[in-house]
């Protein structure tokens, strides 16, 4: 059973910075993609960021120059690096995952981010 547990989240203010990690029980490599997804208060959960198997990676352009995606294949985790947070950040952030060859998408159980002005 694969498994993505989520950390890090919490409180900051305004212009601080978190890190977000999502823990894979499984290789990461045997993930084509995977993905950092958040869900605003009372809003649809959208898309944050996306890293390809090979290595290739894209933040949404709205998030682009503050956000940052990367992985640590010796540690099986993936991270969500955020600067200059804003309050319209907070959110619970999700990590996504789909391996290689198959098309179900597994998910985390979400951390909280609450960014206070």
């Amino acid at each position: 059973q694969v498994q993505l547990v989520e950390s890090g989240g919490g409180l900051v203010q305004t212009g601080e910075s978190l890190r977000l990690s999502c823990a894979a029980s499984t290789n990461i490599l045997r993930f084509n993609i995977m993905r950092w997804y958040r869900a605003r208060p009372g809003e649809q959960r959208e898309r944050v960021a996306t890293l390809l198997a090979g290595g290739r990676s894209g933040v949404e352009d709205y998030l682009k120059g503050r956000f940052t995606i990367s992985r640590d294949n010796a540690n099986n985790t993936l991270y969500l690096q955020m600067d200059f947070l804003k309050p319209e950040d907070t959110a619970v952030y999700y990590c996504n995952g789909i391996l290689k060859g198959r098309s179900y998408e597994y998910w985390g159980q979400g951390t909280q981010v609450t960014v206070s002005s």
